[in-house]
């Protein structure tokens, strides 16, 4: 939310998002006084489909009621997203770029780190997450110092550098210190776990590509596997005999954001097939560095024995 009223966002204008995503991507754009505009994904990246992000363009430019301003991709399960193609686009449309990297952290595209992918990123420090926190954290990043200080502003109740006079409106988005103490504990044994979290995911891609439909990642991309994700036929019955099996899964996510409640006003006329499809197959299975490689093929063997 912080780098979309940095940026000016404001009532009419149009920020794009994809369907597939936690909610707390609609609501930053929503906290604005903006309109979020739904993107499809890609079916096999389960990222921003960047032709879907054109058309929506369009669709909003020809209606005429919003100003296209922004667009906010999402790095799903750690995956990063075409911000080759979405970039381009949204220089050429004169658009804010925002990453939501609150799953991606550790992801790389073309060498270069989620983080600095885009002008200004957003992550998560969430317990649950590659580089998680004692409690509720997170960042944003961006190599722009005069961007930064605007942010530190606003996270700071809209104050200036003396913190004593307000010069924008703003809120209470500081992160705690216990939180970062745990954080830099964390980030000294980072580069260690996340390439744990890579041999789990090899193993996995590996034991049932032949089987399900892992996530893709673009070439030149590596995930920071935050989470471990894969289309799956008959998806509610194969989590339900892992279960009985003692292995626990995760569904993100099994109802797109135009299907809420809070978002349906929202949904576009035009139908979001891929989101949808998506979304009735997908499965999350145990990923943290910790998985011994005979927990994984456990894993992998219920999974099989689930289909069978």
């Amino acid at each position: 939310m912080i780098p979309l009223l940095a940026a000016g966002v404001d009532t009419g204008d149009a920020v794009f998002i994809p369907a597939f995503s936690y909610n707390a991507t609609a609501n930053a754009v929503l906290l604005t006084g903006a309109t979020p505009v739904f993107v499809d994904i890609d079916p096999l990246t389960f990222n921003m489909d960047a032709r879907d992000l054109e058309a929506r363009i369009s669709d909003v430019k020809r209606e005429g009621k919003l100003r296209p301003a922004a667009v906010i991709p999402v790095d799903l399960f750690g995956s990063p997203a075409d911000y080759r193609a979405i970039g381009r686009i949204a220089a050429r449309e004169g658009l804010f770029l925002l990453a939501d990297g609150a799953q991606g952290f550790g992801g790389r595209l073309d060498g270069k780190w989620v983080g600095d992918l885009a002008p200004a990123t957003a992550t998560s420090f969430f317990p649950g997450k590659a580089l998680g926190a004692y409690g509720d954290a997170g960042a944003i990043l961006s190599q722009d110092l005069l961007v930064i200080e605007r942010w530190m502003s606003i996270r700071w109740h809209g104050t200036d550098s003396a913190r004593k006079n307000s010069v924008c409106v703003g809120f209470n988005g500081r992160m705690d210190t216990f939180q970062a103490a745990v954080l830099l504990e964390k980030l000294a044994i980072f580069d260690e776990e996340r390439e744990a979290r890579q041999a789990v995911a090899a193993i996995y891609d590996r034991r049932l590509s032949a089987i399900g439909r892992p996530q893709q990642h673009l070439a030149g991309a590596q995930s920071g596997h935050g989470y471990y994700s894969l289309r799956l036929f008959r998806r509610d019955e194969v989590a339900k005999e892992l279960k009985a099996r003692g292995v626990p899964t995760a569904i993100y996510y099994s109802t797109p954001l135009h299907k809420m409640p809070a978002f349906e006003r929202y949904a576009p006329a035009r139908p979001l097939p891929a989101t949808e499809e998506v979304a009735n197959d997908i499965l999350s299975l145990p990923m943290h560095p910790y998985l011994t490689p005979d927990q994984v093929h456990y894993i992998c063997d219920c999974v099989e024995a689930a289909l069978r």
